[in-house]
């Protein structure tokens, strides 16, 4: 058995040990989950993953990426979806966190198609790929701004949640600008999440923006002042 193939095993047959099948249909409801939960709670969870993650390490960027896949399109449990995540940002690993990542964080962000994936990915993958790859990861960033797939979209308002100084001010407004008048829940509150933020490294500049675009809603605007 290759390493990947040995990982996926382990981190389903851990799940299984671990699992509290009192837990997971209020997990599952919680969450509005089409998959069932095993009902391991986060903690737990984290603690599997350290486990299982040092017992079976990886030897490339292309078979973690297996093993990443194969755990995310095969996934009878939730709880499996987020061991695949965590396992692309294990330390370990830290140094294959290049672009030629970006078409797997895509695609966990489309397929995933809800929060709990998608501010994850948004927050600890591609927010340090956008970090370390400028260049590379702003043009896209741009054009996910405007793509059709709302996650996408909320991605791009909340990928520089983290940055603080170094915020991308250009990006952010583009992203923000580009969704000023959708309606969805999710892209209202990603950009209200995102001005809360960057409001404390630079709140005059959240002032600013907020009163220069009347057409935010009410609760991008009550997000983004709350603590101004």
């Amino acid at each position: 058995m290759d390493e990947s193939r040995a990982l996926v095993v382990a981190v389903r047959s851990g799940l299984a040990a671990a699992g509290d099948q009192r837990k997971a249909p209020e997990m599952q409801r919680y969450m509005r989950s089409e998959l069932p939960f095993r009902g391991v709670a986060s903690p737990e969870r984290t603690a599997l993953a350290k486990e299982l993650f040092a017992a079976h390490p990886l030897p490339d960027e292309t078979a973690l990426r297996t093993a990443a896949l194969t755990l995310w399109r095969e996934a009878a449990y939730r709880e499996e979806r987020y061991l695949a995540i965590a396992m692309t940002g294990h330390r370990a690993y830290r140094a294959w966190q290049t672009p030629a990542l970006l078409p797997l964080y895509e695609e966990m962000i489309v397929t995933g198609a809800w929060w709990d994936y998608v501010d994850e990915l948004a927050n600890r993958r591609i927010g340090p790929l956008l970090r370390g790859f400028p260049a590379e990861l702003t043009p896209v960033m741009h054009a996910w701004a405007t793509e059709e797939d709302r996650w996408k979209r909320r991605t791009s308002i909340i990928c520089q949640l983290s940055f603080k100084e170094a915020t991308d001010t250009a990006l952010l407004t583009a992203a923000i600008e580009a969704n000023l008048h959708d309606r969805d829940f999710f892209i209202r509150k990603g950009i209200g999440w995102a001005l809360r933020q960057f409001a404390r490294t630079e709140p005059g500049w959240v002032l600013a923006f907020v009163d220069a675009h009347p057409g935010l809603s009410p609760l991008s605007v009550r997000e983004a002042v709350k603590h101004l």
